[in-house]
């Protein structure tokens, strides 16, 4: 699903004004397993999206009564069909403005979390993309979606704080 519910009934009452959402980011890491050694260094989970045709990370809005934390799972879960655990926080930030093609206005205050991959095949889970993907950390494909470039970061620097 590509717009809540209670974002497209806000929409009927406010048209096109500016709406500050809460989203969040999932950058699912796979640092390991048995095919790869930490040597190799760790790859992220990413989506290539249907709107611009752009890699990113897993992201979207939170839905009410969502937890940042099990929306960051329910996103990876839906986007991608593999089971993740959030391991922490990686970063909070607010988005620039954005103007949909049908002139929607919006920011985002978006939490960047750090995901460990447990389980499952990507595979495309919904309309939201066009391909799923796992790629080296070190070597992301192009086009891709400057502000996650910064929010991967923060999640391959393991144990450091969050970023704000």
């Amino acid at each position: 699903m590509a717009t809540p519910d209670f974002v497209l009934d806000l929409r009927e009452e406010i048209g096109h004004k500016e709406l500050f959402l809460p989203g969040v980011t999932s950058v699912v890491l796979r640092r390991e397993d048995e095919t790869r050694t930490a040597l190799e260094g760790p790859e992220v989970l990413l989506v290539k999206r249907s709107d611009n045709a752009h890699w990113s990370a897993i992201s979207g809005i939170l839905e009410p009564g969502d937890s940042p934390a099990s929306g960051a799972q329910r996103e990876v879960q839906e986007e991608a069909g593999v089971q993740a655990r959030v391991v922490r926080v990686a970063g909070v930030s607010a988005t620039p403005p954005s103007v949909y093609p049908n002139g929607d206005q919006c920011r985002f205050v978006d939490v960047a979390f750090e995901l460990e991959w447990i389980s499952g095949v990507p595979q495309v889970g919904d309309d939201e993309s066009t391909h799923v993907a796992w790629f080296p950390a070190n070597a992301l494909p192009e086009p891709f979606t400057e502000s996650h470039r910064e929010r991967i970061q923060w999640a391959l620097d393991s144990g450091a704080p969050a970023r704000f």
